[in-house]
C-alpha cells in the first residue's frame, strides 16, 4: 500500500493524510491503527509509516524508516495533443507506468477537444505512480498551442516526432544512433498533424521524425508504443535507472480515484 504525499519525509515525523487518503485507507482498504503503509514524495525516497491515530475523517501517520533512497528515471516527457477523454486518461495512466517524467498537453489544428480536467488527469498520474512503485509522480501540464511550445523549445532537449505520414525511419532505427539525455515524445491528435504543422516539425532543429510502423495507430496506442520504444532504446528498460534531478512536484490535493473504477 503506497501513498503519495507532498510533505517532507524524515524519521520520527508525523504526517497528516489528506481527507481523500484517509477515506481510502479507512473505508476502502480497511486499515486501522497499527497498520503500515509506504509513503513517497518524489524527493526523500520511500518511507515506511504506521497509522498512529484516526481522528474523525482523518489519519495521522508516524514515519518509521526509509525503505528506498530517492531515484528517478530517464528525462523523457510526453507531449500529446488533446484527444477524447477516455483515450487521454489512458495515455496519462500508461505514461506514468512507463516512466514519463512529465506530460504536456497541446492544442493542434485538428484537435477535437477544447478543454480537459487537468486536476483529474493529475490524480490518475498519482494513482498510477503509487501502483507501479516509482518514487516520483509525473506532473501533468495544462494545454497550450503547439506552435507556442515550439517557439520556446530549449536547445538541450531532443524531440521525437511521431510522424504518421509513413516516410520517416522506424523509431528503433532512428533512436539507434541517438544520444541519451533530455527528450520529449510528441503524439498528434486523432486527425493527425496538419501539413503546416508537419512541415514546421520536420524543419525544427530539435526534431527527430520517426515512424511507429505500417499501421495507423490510435493516439493512446501511439503514445504507449512510442514511450516503450524510447525506453527500450535510451531509457530504463535497457538497464539500471539513469539519475537526473527530480522534476518539480506535481500539484497537491488532487482527488483520489477509487481503485478499479473511474470517478
Amino acid at each position: 500500500m503506497r501513498i503519495w504525499v507532498t510533505a517532507d519525509l524524515a524519521e520520527g515525523e508525523r504526517i497528516t493524510a489528506s481527507p481523500e487518503q484517509a477515506h481510502y485507507l479507512h473505508n476502502v482498504m480497511r486499515l486501522g491503527i497499527g497498520d503500515e503503509v509506504l509513503l513517497f514524495n518524489g524527493r526523500d525516497g520511500e518511507w515506511r509509516a504506521r497509522i498512529a491515530e484516526t481522528p474523525r475523517r482523518g489519519c495521522l501517520l508516524d514515519l518509521l524508516a526509509r525503505e528506498r533512497p530517492q531515484t528517478v528515471g530517464a528525462d523523457v516527457e510526453l507531449i500529446v495533443a488533446l484527444v477524447k477523454r477516455s483515450a487521454l486518461e489512458t495515455i496519462i495512466e500508461k505514461a506514468a507506468e512507463l516512466g514519463a517524467a512529465r506530460v504536456r498537453l497541446v492544442f493542434t489544428e485538428r484537435v477535437n477537444a477544447a478543454r480537459t480536467n487537468v486536476e483529474r488527469l493529475q490524480a490518475i498520474a498519482i494513482e498510477a505512480a503509487e501502483q507501479t512503485g516509482r518514487l516520483d509522480v509525473p506532473a501533468v501540464e495544462g494545454p497550450r498551442p503547439l506552435a507556442q511550445l515550439l517557439e520556446i523549445w530549449p536547445a538541450d532537449r531532443a524531440l521525437m516526432f511521431c510522424d504518421e505520414a509513413g516516410d520517416a525511419p522506424p523509431a528503433l532505427e532512428a533512436l539507434a544512433t541517438a544520444k541519451p539525455g533530455a527528450w520529449s515524445i510528441l503524439i498528434g491528435p486523432e486527425g493527425g498533424f496538419s501539413p503546416a504543422e508537419r512541415a514546421a516539425l520536420r524543419g525544427h532543429a530539435a526534431a527527430t521524425p520517426v515512424s511507429l510502423g505500417p499501421r495507423v495507430l490510435r493516439a493512446d496506442t501511439a503514445a504507449i508504443s512510442a514511450l516503450t520504444l524510447w525506453q527500450a532504446s535510451l531509457g530504463d528498460l535497457k538497464g539500471p535507472l539513469s539519475l537526473r534531478e527530480p522534476t518539480p512536484r506535481c500539484p497537491g490535493g488532487a482527488p483520489r480515484r477509487e481503485r478499479g473504477g473511474r470517478k
